[in-house]
């Protein structure tokens, strides 16, 4: 005889044969079927309802938006196919190393095996699925495409992940050769400098302006350093939350953001690889365009973009061509202005998009990996001008002296 593997743990209120009433927990395929084990044992049953699954237990990981683009490629495969959705959610869910997600993934599959919709069930999770990916979901359960739609969900979260991995190492990388340098320069004004500012007392004899100034400057670091240290942990706290609370700061950050030499013009690209993509993967799913514009909003990821297309979204709404639209924000390249006027013109609006946010995403590649080039050799000049002024600064008296001998 068959027993159930899966049964989920339900929480219970009732009342016993004695009228005391009393709660507790039980395993069961269903509600239903808990109130019936509950009335076999002489309780009637009250409040009866699914205990819900901790998603961040002891030992687990956090989902990423990684793990989410994988899940989503494998229940697209899965359903491609011809897995039946719920057969679908344990094959995957059996084969998850995350525990984290193996537990989010049984719990949408025990929501859509008691009768719920996939995005429903999604829509409960909005930390891990927000609003665009259950919109296109219910499209695709609409139209009875659901595993096409997955299968371009999949294909959207994967670049839009792979391109936010590519300007997370552009950004990265100038940091860490910053964060590099000041940590050497704090270690040398701190531990080596002073032992030369002792030999220097001895000699008795002025000392080089360029000398002065690192003695000073290593004096003020060793008195200060802990404060100086508080304040640029403080400074960069304070941005991040002036950037999330402040929509004006937000706004001007934003706004500069894509000006910024040389990185300026990967985040730019970026910003408009993501217009065009999320535009053309809800179009292609058949949201209208103005819920369509509305989705891309959140997606682009920089608030001036996202105000621009809101403001190209009423627009529409009132009847202008999109590319006429977006022409008159002056924010868009004419590239992708003249390829969704064509994708109007022909009726392949999502297949222009489809092109542009691929040639855009290519871009940023080749970007990237210029800049990743480039920094090689700019760490090693900037940590040499940093090493190598101190040390001139510390042996230029020491050269003076021997001249004067």
């Amino acid at each position: 005889m068959a027993t159930a593997t899966n049964d989920s743990v339900f929480t219970y209120k009732g009342v016993d044969r004695k009228g005391n009433k009393i709660q507790g927990e039980l395993k069961g395929a269903s509600s239903a079927l808990v109130k019936a084990q509950l009335r076999k044992k002489g309780i009637v049953p009250g409040q009866v309802k699914k205990k819900a699954k901790p998603l961040f237990g002891s030992g687990q990981k956090a989902l990423k938006p990684q793990d989410i683009a994988i899940f989503t490629r494998q229940m697209a495969t899965m359903m491609k196919a011809g897995v039946p959705l719920v057969q679908s959610f344990e094959i995957v869910a059996d084969g998850l190393e995350n525990a984290t997600l193996k537990a989010l993934v049984y719990e949408i599959r025990d929501d859509v095996a008691t009768g719920n919709g996939f995005a429903a069930a999604l829509a409960k999770h909005p930390k891990y699925f927000d609003e665009l990916f259950c919109n296109l979901v219910d499209s695709g359960e609409q139209s009875g495409a659901l595993e096409t739609m997955l299968d371009r969900i999949a294909t959207y979260k994967e670049k839009t992940e792979a391109m936010k991995a590519k300007i997370k190492k552009a950004l990265t990388y100038p940091i860490a050769v910053v964060v590099v340098a000041l940590v050497v320069t704090g270690i040398l004004l701190v531990k080596v400098v002073p032992q030369f500012a002792e030999t220097f007392a001895s000699f008795g004899a002025d000392l080089p302006a360029f000398t002065l100034f690192v003695l000073n400057l290593s004096e003020t670091v060793q008195q200060w350093w802990l404060i100086i240290l508080v304040g640029v942990v403080a400074g960069v706290y304070a941005f991040g939350q002036a950037r999330k609370r402040s929509v004006p700061f937000a706004r001007i950050v934003d706004r500069y953001m894509v000006k910024l030499p040389i990185v300026g013009s990967i985040v730019y690209e970026s910003i408009i690889a993501r217009f065009a993509r999320t535009l053309s993967t809800t179009f292609a799913a058949g949201v209208p365009l103005i819920d369509a514009l509305t989705s891309v909003s959140g997606a682009t990821g920089n608030l001036i973009y996202e105000e621009t297309t809101l403001k190209v979204r009423d627009e529409v709404a009132t009847g202008v061509q999109l590319n006429v639209s977006m022409k008159a924000t002056n924010q868009f390249p004419s590239m992708l202005i003249q390829m969704t006027s064509i994708g109007e013109e022909s009726g392949a609006l999502d297949e222009m998009l489809d092109k542009v946010a691929t040639f855009y995403e290519d871009s940023v590649d080749n970007q990237v990996d210029n800049l990743s080039t480039l920094l090689e050799p700019l760490i090693m000049a900037v940590l040499g001008i940093l090493v190598g002024g101190l040390m001139v600064a510390m042996y230029l008296p020491i050269f003076q002296i021997g001249q004067a001998i």
